[in-house]
């Protein structure tokens, strides 16, 4: 059975759940924004919340969220128990995955792979490094 379901926005989606999701998301909630279902697993209880946008061939899977203002987008994977949170963005090829937090005004792009406990914050701008 389908998680969310894709509603019509001007030029975009908004996820909404078709059934509870974890501990915060209940059945009938509104999410943030994609460009299409490639975007966001059905699987796990991934989700994206708030005015939060994933476009492109950007993916969101397992139990990861992207929140708040954070955009992903180009090639970016953000995966496991990852966190995108706050108004970071995450583009290009860029991974986020395991318990890896990205927040605030964070940038992670190029082929940056953040994994681990790591916890990138502020106005840090990451475009190549693995961690």
């Amino acid at each position: 059975m389908n998680k969310y379901e894709l509603i019509k926005c001007q030029d975009s989606y908004q996820i909404k759940a078709l059934r509870d999701i974890g501990d915060d998301v209940k059945k009938g909630d509104l999410g943030g924004y994609v460009e299409n279902e490639n975007n966001l697993s059905q699987d796990g209880e991934a989700w994206i919340y708030d005015d939060a946008h994933v476009y492109g061939c950007a993916w969101v899977s397992d139990n990861a969220s992207v929140s708040d203002s954070a955009w992903v987008f180009g090639n970016a994977q953000v995966t496991g128990n990852a966190r995108v949170t706050g108004d970071a963005v995450v583009f290009g090829n860029a991974r986020v995955s395991d318990n890896a937090i990205v927040s605030d005004e964070a940038r992670v792009t190029g082929n940056a792979h953040i994994s681990g406990n790591t916890h990138v914050c502020g106005d840090d701008v990451l475009d190549w490094i693995i961690v």
